[in-house]
């Protein structure tokens, strides 16, 4: 039966390589990642692995490397409702990206949350270097191209996405933050729910300046995305994150005692997208957005454009899911510009 089964299975690749077949729908893998760096300080008694569940995109085939998401839930979410508020697998079947949703524990966090507060994680170590394992597993796995790997998340998740971007290997080529904090913005566990309400309570960009002195001359591109009306993260988080950002690329000098206020901005424009207003802020180095921030006064707290029937999701415009998918693509195309074609 095993050879039956193989053999219908070459046929059908036979088949699909010939354009004589249907591709195959898109389908989620389960698995789980250990690292031995990934102790936590705030939680030492938990385990250093965590599961995940990666989306292989509709028509998949190991003849191509494809560019890969990794997708952060946030606060008392799972991975499967964070790829079904955010409609991701849409997404990566239309582009035929990977997909990779790590999954936080109750014994890590018992609200689930990434510990995007915690000393180790910060540092390059704890879930930082779980998640690397992760990516390191499903890029030999599945082929993704390794100059083509973006984090993005929600609240905590963004956090966390934040703090990876500035890891010390530079896995990332870009970062999304919805409704998020800068990285190493929180001076522990027990400051975390006051710096999301009045902005960080360490020096966050000298986080941004030891990133950029362990890769001097690297740029890892932000997008930021902020609700005028979150009460659950103040709006001081995004002009902090947009800030560390700037310093993280080389946009702008580290300040001791950094103003509460966004740095003048290359341009500015203002529209309307289905009833709703929509303000973008963009900082450039030479011809390149390094970092943009998307300011929607009427949003709280939730995954713009998303599916209102799950929690931290809001149904109206503009579309985040839409707006990721467009900075990973203007990303690739200026890694194609500069020569990074490998396929």
């Amino acid at each position: 039966m095993a050879h039956v089964t193989l053999l219908e299975r070459v046929k059908s690749a036979f088949a699909r390589l010939l354009g004589r077949a249907p591709p195959e729908p898109g389908r989620f893998v389960p698995g789980s990642k250990f690292s031995l760096h990934g102790w936590l300080g705030s939680t030492p008694w938990a385990w250093p692995s965590r599961e995940y569940l990666v989306y292989v995109p509709r028509g998949y085939s190991r003849w191509k490397r494809r560019p890969m998401i990794v997708l952060l839930h946030g606060c008392k979410q799972t991975p499967e409702e964070i790829a079904t508020g955010t409609r991701i697998a849409a997404l990566a079947d239309r582009n035929g990206w990977l997909v990779l949703l790590p999954r936080q524990n109750d014994k890590a966090n018992p609200w689930r949350c990434w510990n995007w507060f915690d000393t180790r994680t910060i540092a390059g170590d704890g879930e930082v270097a779980i998640v690397r394992a992760q990516v390191h597993a499903v890029r030999r796995a599945f082929r993704a191209h390794p100059r083509r790997i973006f984090a993005a998340g929600m609240s905590a998740g963004g956090a966390f996405a934040a703090t990876l971007g500035m890891d010390k290997r530079q896995t990332f080529a870009g970062i999304f933050v919805h409704s998020g904090l800068a990285s190493g913005a929180a001076s522990g566990p027990l400051a975390a729910l006051d710096v999301m309400m009045h902005g960080a309570d360490t020096k966050y960009e000298r986080v941004a300046a030891a990133a950029r002195a362990r890769n001097p001359g690297s740029v890892v591109p932000l997008f930021a995305m902020q609700g005028g009306r979150d009460e659950v993260v103040a709006e001081i988080n995004a002009i902090q994150l947009v800030r560390q950002y700037l310093v993280r690329n080389g946009r702008l000098e580290p300040a001791e005692n950094p103003p509460a206020e966004l740095p003048p901005a290359d341009a500015e424009s203002a529209q309307t997208v289905g009833g709703r207003a929509m303000t973008t802020i963009d900082y450039r180095m030479g011809d390149r957005v390094v970092v943009r921030l998307v300011r929607v006064p009427e949003l709280g707290h939730a995954w713009s454009g998303g599916d209102a029937t799950l929690s931290y999701n809001d149904a109206e415009p503009p579309d985040a899911t839409a707006l990721l998918g467009d900075f990973i693509v203007e990303q690739i195309r200026y890694q194609r510009k500069l020569g990074f074609r490998r396929t």
